[in-house]
């Protein structure tokens, strides 16, 4: 039985909520950590049982004699590390978003390109169990002709950006959408089809930091998303307004069906389906679940449901550890990636013109 040797650099913070997926998967084995915080690290090593320590990323992958590297640091470092592994042959599974900027896209593109080994960006709320559910209804065509959809990642986080000092920076201290993944992913895969072009308008500045300084990025924006067959999505971010989390709501809306998540105050995930009710009235989400509930979520493990983001973390990490083995594309390659934070990237630019509709490049034309 073939094992993987896994390396993990953000093992101190991000990369920490993977080390389940990795301990309880018969075919990896964590072999090196890595953090800037040493004194995290190497107690989060000895905690785990793993004896190969390091401080400096390029250092790890140089020396640890990794197969596979999980990388879980700040957004601005996941292109310059995941372009290192890659030129080593190392497979990389790296956080979201993919990139910063369409120059490190584009980058990073080229570097899978040339790279004998398989990337996979950790988009983990495709793997909700509710998104999971929707994504297989849309796949067996009950929704029919889906046209519009919704996706909002509502996370007030004034108090983290002082914590975490780099989001004070990538996330709110930059205009636009900037962290698309994961409203925009999962509708992504409902509808089928790539963003082609965006518009992105925001609703002002409200707020200040610790420090009284105003936050670049407007309290919440709105990216409007025209799709390849003609459809259009709208997300909403907004990591500044004081209220209370919302960072799983989505719509989605068909010729035959329609799917809304809930909205907090017992509010449950519903659906209308023409063929399962002929009258227009919602009935819960969950009544389907034993017909079309894809097999990893009838009987998750007790692993899968101790990992993070609703099990998202375990299951995302099989998937990628199943493509290496079996050299298959994994779910969220890199193409995959680059359709759910090109648009993102690109609204930054629409939203300093004026909103401006502009257009999305697909990376598959890129060499």
């Amino acid at each position: 039985m073939r094992v993987l040797k896994v390396g993990i650099v953000g093992a101190a913070g991000r990369g920490g909520s993977f080390f389940i997926a990795f301990v309880h998967n018969p075919h990896t084995r964590l072999e090196a950590l890595c953090d800037l915080n040493e004194a995290g690290v190497r107690k989060t090593a000895a905690d785990v049982g793993v004896s190969k320590v390091y401080t400096d990323c390029e250092e790890m992958l140089d020396k640890a004699g990794l197969d596979m590297v999980l990388i879980g640091t700040p957004m601005p470092l996941h292109v310059p590390q995941s372009v290192m592994a890659l030129e080593r042959g190392i497979h990389v599974m790296s956080e979201v978003p993919a990139a910063v900027s369409l120059d490190e896209a584009q980058k990073l593109v080229r570097a899978c390109n040339r790279s004998s080994a398989k990337y996979m960006m950790a988009e983990n709320y495709c793997y909700m169990r509710p998104n999971v559910l929707v994504r297989e209804l849309a796949r067996r065509g009950l929704f029919g002709t889906t046209y519009f959809g919704e996706g909002a990642y509502l996370h007030e986080l004034k108090e983290l950006n002082e914590i975490t000092r780099w989001r004070r920076k990538w996330q709110t201290g930059v205009n636009g959408c900037t962290y698309p993944t994961h409203s925009l992913g999962p509708i992504y895969q409902w509808m089928g089809e790539r963003v082609v072009s965006v518009s992105c308008v925001g609703s002002g500045h409200h707020y200040t930091d610790a420090r009284g300084d105003q936050y670049e990025n407007e309290d919440s924006t709105i990216m409007h998303c025209r799709m390849a067959k003609g459809g259009l999505v709208e997300v909403r971010l907004d990591m500044l307004s004081n209220r209370p989390h919302n960072m799983t709501y989505y719509s989605l809306q068909g010729t035959d069906g329609c799917y809304e998540a809930a909205r907090g105050l017992g509010d449950q995930p519903k659906i209308w389906l023409a063929s399962k009710k002929a009258k227009q009235e919602w009935m819960p989400l969950e009544a389907l679940a034993d017909e079309f509930l894809p097999e990893e979520w009838r009987k998750p493990t007790k692993e899968q449901l101790a990992a993070g983001h609703g099990g998202g973390d375990y299951l995302e990490v099989q998937d990628f550890v199943r493509a290496v083995l079996d050299g298959t594309a994994p779910p969220i390659g890199i193409h995959e990636a680059m359709d759910m934070t090109l648009p993102g990237l690109v609204s930054q630019q629409s939203i300093a013109q004026g909103s401006a509709w502009l257009p999305v490049p697909d990376s598959r034309t890129w060499r």
